[in-house]
Formats: structure tokens, sequence, C-alpha cells
């Protein structure tokens, strides 16, 4: 019997030139492309998808829907309610690739950015496996991460000599600090850089996209630009994406 196969393909930060030949070439194999849903405020990201197929996908292919379930915001147990959410999204998943992927043909889940830095997708693949209700085998795209596009942007580099760089979220920088010279950041609903002086920041959201913000700049000098760009753009658009780069400063340092 003809195994299924399934596609974890990067698509980059935004900017539909960010998708790799590789991407394009593993577009071009798809017959079934997995599209879960987040809503009406969320159709950019979902067209950006159906753009690149179109661009990319060599007919007859299929394009499965499934609705993102909803993640309990309110409750203080995060990491208790990622957790369901994911397992919730994980069984849309495999009724996906059970009723919608026949024996031998080739199925996809395009991803923003890389999935291998900051995604939930490979874990919820993961999880339908190890269920065993469906199986197959997969293959991981990567792509231009956010990060990356980030670094390039604003023209600097990631790393710096003899320097770690430590990738975190907003949370956790709230939570436990600058925990390194070279901080990445991403998500951060509260604007956690607010108050570390020591640092320079590097901000980007929607990077890639029209919609593309960058500020740079002493955390001390633009932190309140930034909060207010950030909010107002949230308004606009429904929702956002942002990271950035935290720098201590040179005569910040012990």
């Amino acid at each position: 019997m003809r195994v299924k196969r399934l596609l974890v393909i990067g698509i980059g930060a935004g900017d539909p030139d960010h998708l790799t030949l590789q991407a394009a070439k593993a577009i071009a194999a798809t017959d079934v492309f997995f599209i879960v849903d987040k809503g009406e405020v969320k159709q950019d990201l979902v067209r950006l998808r159906l753009d690149l197929i179109e661009r990319h996908g060599r007919p007859p292919y299929r394009i499965a829907e499934a609705r993102d379930p909803e993640r309990d915001r309110s409750t203080s147990a995060y990491t208790a309610a990622v957790e369901d959410w994911r397992s919730r999204r994980a069984l849309a998943c495999e009724s996906l690739i059970r009723d919608e992927l026949g024996e031998g043909q080739t199925g996809a889940f395009l991803v923003w950015g890389d999935p291998g830095v900051y995604d939930s997708t490979l874990a919820i693949v993961e999880e339908i496996l190890r269920r065993g209700n469906v199986t197959f085998d997969y293959e991981v795209i990567p792509g231009i991460s956010s990060v990356a596009a980030l670094t390039a942007r604003h023209r600097t580099s990631l790393t710096q000599v003899g320097r770690p760089v430590h990738l975190t979220t907003g949370r956790r920088l709230a939570e436990d600090g600058p925990t390194a010279d070279d901080v990445v950041v991403m998500l951060d609903a509260h604007c956690s850089f607010t108050g570390l002086d020591d640092f320079h920041i590097h901000w980007g959201a929607y990077l890639g996209t029209p919609d593309e913000i960058l500020v740079s700049g002493p955390v001390a000098e633009v932190s309140e630009r930034i909060r207010e760009l950030r909010a107002e753009a949230r308004e606009r658009n429904g929702w956002i994406m942002d990271t950035y780069l935290l720098r201590r400063l040179p005569d910040a340092d012990a």
C-alpha cells in the first residue's frame, strides 16, 4: 500500500519573494493543501497562502479547510491553555489528513516563517502520529523566519563575536528579564521591553508585508513610539505579529 506523504512548508515572513526554490518545488508537488482558517480577522494570512498556491501549485490540486479552534486567552494557566488548544487543533488536522488525503498522495501545510523556529505545526504532526489513527511520512521544508527578515531589514547581524543570543517570548521576558546581552523576542503583546534602558531595540511588525513597520533605537528613546505604533496597527488590522532584537548598549556592559 502506498503511504500518504505530508509536507510542512515554511513560506517566509510575509513577502511572497521569501519563498525558497525548495519550497516552490514542494508546493508544485502537492496534491492537497490544508488550510487552518483563523477567522475573518486573519484572512490576510490565508490569502497569502492561496496566492502562493495559485502561483506555484500544479493543477489538479485541491484545498481542504478546517476552522482553527479557539484558545482560552482569559485563563492564567497559559501552558495548559496552549496544550489544550494544540490538542484540539491536532484533531482537526488529523481529520483533514485522514479524510482528504488519499493513499500515495502528498498533502501540505504552508507555515508562516520557518516551522522549526516558532510554530506549533511540528508538535501537532507528532501528536497525530503518536495517536496512531492515521499514518504518513512527513518532511519539513525550512523557510525565511521573521528573525531573519528582522535582522535583514534593520541591516544588522543576529550574533556578535563571542556573545550568545537568547530566543524567547514576550511573556518570558516579562517574567525573567533579559538573560543575555542579545535577546530575540517573539510576539510581545505587552511590550515587555519597556524600562530596559540598557538596551538598543530593533523592532519590526508585519515583516515582509505591505503593512511592515520598523523602529530602531535605544529603548529609552523609542519604547513609547513602538507602543503607540503597535496599538494603532493592531486596532487597524485586527491582529499583529511582531519580533524584536534587544542588544545591550556598549556603555551598559558590566
